[in-house]
């Protein structure tokens, strides 16, 4: 069983539903509980990373998840919830993340031609040492909707980048931490082959 976290968090339904499509079962969550007992965790998420970090520990979230994740239970971040997993972010001075990992979520800087926020279709250079990215071609396009990108510390847990105004980490893989700064669930074909080897892990 997969829980699905939620913490009021835009953009949940649509995980729930390709996860479901794909054969697994879970739950749109946040009793401590079923949380504990899920196989899996999904953290998905759009909005503000300030107010998400809020929720989560209005919610008991933020301290069950750290202490879930350091037990060695998976979990994949998309979107905002891949921004939570790391220190902190530019968009919420002072507020510190998760910190699964270490790095720093930037705002993307302008740059002539380009809109911002980065919504739309780009291809991803894949780590194909990555269990994310089994069976996914290289530079194979996926769907993004933000204005702030990550800046990961370990650049070995890269599991795949992009280019829009800058260098885009797009996603990380870190033995039990997965995450997506793009929407597997809104990527067609590809995204629903990601999530399904998510959930084969």
């Amino acid at each position: 069983m997969i829980a699905i976290i939620d913490y009021d968090a835009g953009n949940t339904r649509s995980v729930v539903k390709a996860v479901e499509y794909l054969g697994f079962e879970c739950e749109l969550t946040r009793n401590h509980d079923f949380i504990r007992k899920a196989d899996k965790l999904i953290l998905p998420g759009v909005g503000s990373f300030g107010d998400a970090i809020e929720k989560l520990k209005t919610y008991g979230l933020f301290d069950l998840i750290r202490e879930e994740v350091k037990a060695g239970k998976p979990i994949l971040g998309i979107c905002l919830g891949l921004q939570l997993f790391f220190e902190s972010s530019d968009e919420s001075e002072g507020v510190e993340g998760l910190c699964l990992l270490k790095g720093k979520i930037k705002k993307i800087p302008p740059k002539e031609g380009f809109k911002i926020p980065h919504m739309g279709w780009n291809s991803i250079s894949i780590n194909k040492d990555k269990n994310l990215y089994k069976g996914i071609k290289d530079l194979s396009y996926v769907y993004f909707v933000h204005s702030y990108y990550l800046e990961c510390e370990d650049k070995d847990a890269v599991a795949a980048t992009t280019e829009y105004c800058t260098h885009i980490e797009a996603s990380v893989e870190q033995d039990n931490i997965y995450a997506c700064q793009f929407h597997p669930e809104k990527s067609g074909d590809v995204g629903l082959k990601i999530l399904k080897n998510y959930c084969e892990v």
